[in-house]
């Protein structure tokens, strides 16, 4: 079995706790060398830590994890030494912001940055670094891979005559697909409930500042965001991957005991405290409050939806005439209510792809058949819609064919075609690479061939 680019990349991407250039164990014996790979040695820490980040984020290990992981590790090494060759650098925004990402994903699953450095036995700067290091290394090692496939181009006849190569069992199963139209409307919230959701919001402000609770706490008890469970707090993040409204007046916070003004994004009314700032990143905490939607303006919008959908039924008009009249939705109404894929760029959709609701609308519907109105909660902007869906198409689950799944068979004859050029250079590279595996780690069937060579042998 191969490694894919896929899995390729995915396993370097958790190459993240990785102490390289330990010189001793935490035992302080020293540190055992297991291989060699040009210059470059592979220690037994990391391939232990490698092994225990690969469990904690559940990963399936295909064979002995110590044949499997050093051998990654010396795939790494090879594809970072062609990218010295080339002086190919990672984009440091970019690297900063998956670190943050995935330490916040750390300190959110396990609770604390407490429980963080006790479940890794390392404390947060030196976390942080060795993070750093795996998530630039990734990069890096994702770029040579572009760079060697990137003329990688396949014409209808190759993804033919790929297709016509599988054996039986190697057709994939495409699983139930369907594609939808959608009409929404977006029931007006009333004025009252808006400056009820602030004067809430103004009070808990009043309390942290005269100091009668602690910010922390009324995120726990009142925020309507995921963040709540964390005391509100989001960790540190770049300007990027806040909402630009939340950006602006949260990195213009100085004084960690004051309380922001309250900010209106799309997913609501928020109130913002400062923890700390670094460089272009910040950590704050944030109490989310959501204006609801009374009971009366939803009954109205859904009455509105139903007469609409009897004059689509009767013939008086067509679905895709009354999505640019009547849906308020964003992303469909200026295309024809078609709702698009964000996974694949497509139009079909697996079920479990869609809102549940509207998966649970359209489940028991014949193709061309409209549903009954019904609320949901817009994936988009967080607030409750009526509305109305189509089912313009579905196709059973089936064995992959060329007339209706040519886009998808097409990505695997593109997949397999940059496998093989990675393949094949991986090859070439382990011939041309010093390689040392010591005594121990050598009986192995590895994924490939050449690591061992006579040379090493006699070493």
């Amino acid at each position: 079995m191969r490694f894919s680019v896929k899995s390729l990349r995915m396993i370097f991407g958790l190459l993240m706790i990785i102490s390289a250039g330990i010189l001793v164990a935490q035992n302080n014996v020293a540190e055992e060398v297991a291989w060699v790979v040009g210059d470059k040695p592979i220690w037994k820490s990391e391939i232990e830590e490698q092994y225990n980040s690969m469990q904690y984020e559940r990963m399936t290990i295909d064979g002995d994890p110590y044949c499997v992981i050093p051998e990654l590790l010396a795939i790494e090494k090879l594809y970072l030494h062609q990218a010295d060759l080339d002086t190919i650098e990672a984009n440091e925004n970019a690297v900063m912001s998956e670190v943050d990402a995935r330490i916040n994903y750390y300190i959110s699953s396990l609770g604390s940055k407490e429980k963080m450095e006790e479940y890794f036995r390392k404390p947060m700067a030196e976390m942080r670094q060795t993070i750093t290091e795996s998530v630039r290394n990734n990069y890096r090692v994702q770029q040579v891979q572009n760079e060697l496939t990137k003329n990688v181009k396949v014409t209808p006849s190759d993804v033919r005559r790929y297709f016509n190569s599988l054996s039986e069992d190697s057709v994939p199963y495409v699983p139930l697909m369907v594609e939808t139209q959608i009409i929404t409307i977006n029931p007006i919230i009333p004025r009252q409930e808006i400056e009820d959701v602030k004067a809430r919001l103004r009070s808990y402000a009043d309390q942290v500042t005269r100091g009668e609770a602690e910010f922390s706490t009324l995120a726990i008890l009142y925020s309507e965001d995921g963040s709540a469970v964390m005391g509100g707090e989001l960790g540190l993040t770049g300007r990027a991957r806040l909402d630009p409204e939340f950006a602006a007046v949260a990195f213009n916070l100085n004084d960690p005991k004051k309380v922001s003004k309250i900010v209106e994004t799309d997913a609501g009314y928020h109130i913002i405290q400062l923890i700390e700032k670094r460089g272009d990143r910040i950590n704050c905490r944030h109490i989310l409050l959501k204006p609801h939607v009374s009971e009366n303006d939803l009954q109205e919008a859904t009455v509105r939806l139903d007469s609409l959908r009897h004059m689509i039924v009767n013939g008086e008009m067509k679905f895709e005439e009354a999505v640019p009249y009547v849906s308020q939705d964003k992303d469909t109404r200026n295309n024809r209510g078609v709702m698009v894929n964000a996974e694949t760029g497509n139009t079909r959709f697996q079920m479990d792809q869609l809102p549940q609701e509207v998966a649970i609308a359209i489940d028991k519907l014949e193709v061309g058949e409209i549903s009954e109105p019904f609320t949901m909660i817009n994936p988009s902007t967080n607030r409750e819609v009526v509305a109305l869906v189509k089912l313009t198409s579905r196709t059973p689950g089936h064995k992959a064919n060329l007339s209706d799944d040519f886009t998808q068979i097409k990505e695997m004859c593109e997949a397999t075609t940059k496998q093989k050029i990675l393949d094949d250079w991986l090859r070439k590279k382990i011939q041309e690479t010093y390689v040392r595996i010591e005594e121990g780690w050598r009986n192995c069937e590895f994924h490939h061939q050449g690591w061992i060579k006579e040379r090493t042998m006699a070493d």
